[in-house]
């Protein structure tokens, strides 16, 4: 039996109010916990299997024509058993693609992996890689987007309304902000690898992936087989960030090679190719005007960018994506422009659009309430919303005002002090932005066996650190009247039922809502064994209590147990409400006047996001949110050669990161609240709100700090002293 929901309007899970079991909110650790920190979760590459051997992709150091691979000296070297060069994809496929990865057609960014050498030994594999000089015919290509030949203007992107110009003309206060922002990388913790085997004509992949049901789908069109020969694993995934969003070179790469070979093949990225062959973030340069009237209220406004990509991706950063519905505004106009490069793919990473749009609108907001003579908190709360002013619908919920009193309450926001408050040569201020994303419904199913001995969940759904072994844990123990630590989750595994996927910040909710319906089933099966009501059952610590009768869940299981399943179906949400997520994020900097650090002393982020399902792993979202925001604010950036576009800073050595040092004291609060139309869990997206406007809370900070403006991120000590030496000249 299936409990199956179709999300087409508010729905609640009463059970979920009463919380009988008291397991929905609790800040509970994470069950996987202890098996990583000891070394025990296998992740991709932990594998070793009978007979394996070792796969090192290779790259090519220029882009152009392949004349000639030279591969006889390459097998001839000690181990090499296979050099592999047809069928490795140009890049990575975009997320939540079932499609094949883009097929290879010459050299098109410098680093793209044009073969793949196999050796009993990975020394062997990785030595015969670097000795890979393959001929090749130099291509002249676009490299700058700024002076990219082709630019596109996708007509879905624009918008212009009718007397924009006449209504920033009328205007008494306005601003023309240009802030740019440099390519970035996701960068995840565990490398990009797979294992592939082959049985027959069976495929099992275990691979560093985030959507299995998506992956299934896109390596089966790129191997040219059925998707049901083919069986993905990934229990444990060391991060994503959207960079593992779509198969990649090293799947595709390690199942051709095992084919071939009839053995195990393993192929594991090196750092530096993670930086350079799988997916970055596009730089941006955008101009952003806003007009307000002499009450503050925004009347004009238009956001003006342009990012990049190599030819024939359909994916572009969507960088205007919240500031459609952020603020109220009489005219809206949008230029949306795409320059065509050869650099790596870009794709998405961590809030695509609004982790780069929203900070930048958020410091040209700043820059308006300065020219208004308001402050920036009053400001945003004199034009939030009541509906969608794009398409007119009303929000879900849509507590943005909230959030920001709530935030600068928390903060202290009320006591900032005014500019350049000096402490010897630092320089101390305070900075804030708002933040919101749009939350979506996705389908997804998941299977949970009830036992005289607790409960199994089991659904492909991915756990890339964020927490879905214990959700998932903390739903089926509510839902059941179990203790948690009775609930074994499975995750990862195609066999089982097909989830989202961890992508868009909608895996909790989705899968959530799954394994909620599954319960919901189960309760039926125990009302039923009672002749009772499932609503005036209450489960309870292992018990059912039914008036004054109370039974042990035990007594009532039979010995081989129950299993249902649940499926949780997209619906036409969205074409009757707006269902956002909201936040507020405060920070404290100091700026060095002699040297030009930038130190962040304090931050603090207010969020909402429907209900908390774990307290304490949505914190450590937010807490990785506002470290993001650090990275992007002050260090942050790909450096790609002019000449030929490869990425110089290919590891962490150079591509500066946020350390220990560098993090301040973080808090976060939560606005914990159910959404309806959220569906039964009431919950909605959080992981990619709190990186949304982070940035822009720092560098609005360093303005009431410095008195200067960094307009161009990161805001390096350089930039910082530039900015200081024009301001005292």
């Amino acid at each position: 039996m299936t409990e199956t929901l179709k999300l087409d309007g508010p729905s609640r899970e009463a059970l979920l109010d009463r919380a009988a079991q008291g397991a929905i909110g609790r800040g509970l650790d994470r069950p996987e916990g202890p098996l990583k920190v000891t070394g025990q979760a296998g992740y991709a590459a932990d594998a070793r299997l009978d007979g394996m051997v070792h796969g090192v992709l290779a790259r090519a150091r220029q882009t152009g024509t392949i004349t000639d691979h030279r591969l006889e000296a390459l097998k001839a070297m000690p181990g090499v058993v296979l050099v592999l060069t047809d069928g490795i994809p140009r890049n990575p496929a975009q997320g939540a693609v079932p499609t094949a990865p883009p097929a290879a057609d010459g050299v098109a960014y410098t680093g793209q992996p044009t073969a793949l050498i196999v050796a009993e030994r990975f020394e062997d594999a990785w030595h015969a890689a670097l000795a890979y000089d393959p001929q090749i015919t130099p291509v002249a290509h676009d490299l700058d987007p700024e002076t990219a030949a082709t630019v596109e203007t996708p007509e879905d992107k624009q918008r212009a309304d009718d007397g924009w110009q006449d209504t920033w003309d009328a205007a008494p206060t306005k601003v023309d902000v240009t802030v740019t922002t440099p390519s970035l990388t996701s960068a995840p913790m565990e490398p990009h690898a797979a294992i592939a085997m082959w049985e027959g004509d069976q495929l099992t992949l275990r691979g560093g992936l985030q959507m299995l049901k998506f992956n299934r789908k896109s390596l089966a069109d790129a191997l040219d087989m059925p998707v049901a020969k083919i069986r993905l694993l990934a229990p444990y995934v060391g991060g994503g960030f959207g960079s593992k969003l779509g198969v990649a070179q090293e799947a595709v790469a390690a199942a051709l090679a095992a084919k071939q070979l009839g053995r195990p093949v393993s192929v594991v990225m090196h750092r530096r190719q993670v930086f350079e062959a799988t997916m970055r973030r596009s730089e941006s340069r955008q101009r952003i005007r806003l007009a307000c009237d002499d009450a503050g209220i925004i009347r004009a406004t238009a956001q003006e960018y342009r990012v990049s990509n190599l030819p024939g991706e359909a994916f572009s950063e969507p960088v205007a994506r919240a500031d459609r519905a952020f603020y109220a505004t009489d005219k809206l106009k949008i230029t949306h422009e795409i320059a065509r490069i050869h650099r790596m793919a870009a794709g998405s990473v961590r809030a695509p659009g609004e982790a780069i749009g929203i900070p930048a609108f958020e410091m040209a907001l700043d820059e308006l309430a300065e020219a208004a003579g308001i402050d920036p908190l009053e400001l945003r709360l004199k034009n939030t919303v009541e509906a969608d002013p794009i398409s007119g619908l009303p929000f879900s919920s849509y507590p943005l005002a909230d959030t920001l009193k709530a935030g600068a309450k928390a903060f202290g926001w009320q006591h900032r002090p005014p500019r350049q408050q000096q402490e010897g040569e630092w320089w101390i201020g305070q900075g804030l932005a708002s933040a919101i994303r749009g939350h979506f419904a996705a389908e997804a199913e998941a299977r949970v066996s009830l036992t005289a001995q607790g409960a199994i969940v089991e659904t492909d759904q991915t756990d890339i650190g964020t927490g879905s072994y214990a959700i998932l844990r903390q739903i089926t123990g509510e839902m059941l009247g179990l203790d948690p630590a009775d609930v074994e989750v499975r995750l990862g595994d195609t066999a089982f039922p097909p989830a989202f996927g961890s992508g868009g910040s909608a895996g909790a909710a989705s899968s959530g809502t799954a394994v909620l319906l599954a319960c919901r089933a189960l309760r039926k099966r125990i009302a039923a064994s009672l002749d009772a009501a499932p609503d005036d059952l209450t489960l309870k610590d292992g018990h059912v209590i039914h008036g004054n009768r109370r039974t042990a869940l035990a007594q009532i299981v039979p010995q081989e147990g129950w299993c249902e399943q649940g499926h949780v179906a997209a619906g036409d949400i969205s074409d009757k409400v707006r269902t956002t997520t909201c936040g507020a994020m405060f920070a404290q900097v100091a700026v060095n006047a002699v040297t030009g650090e930038i130190r962040v002393r304090q931050m603090h982020g207010t969020f909402a996001a429907g209900r908390i399902l774990n307290h304490k792993t949505a914190t450590s979202q937010c807490h990785g949110g506002l470290i993001w925001g650090i990275g992007m604010a002050l260090m942050e950036e790909l450096h790609h050669d002019p000449r030929d576009g490869a990425v110089v800073n290919r590891d962490f050595a150079q591509f500066h990161i946020p350390a220990n040092a560098d993090v301040p004291p973080l808090s976060v609060d939560f606005l914990d609240a159910a959404d309806d139309w959220g569906g039964p869990l009431g919950a909605l997206g959080l992981g990619e709100l709190s990186i949304s406007g982070a940035a822009g809370a720092i560098l609005n900070a360093v303005h009431n700090a410095a008195g200067i403006r960094i307009r161009d991120m990161p805001a390096t000590p350089d930039k910082v002293l530039d900015a200081l030496d024009k301001l005292g000249s």
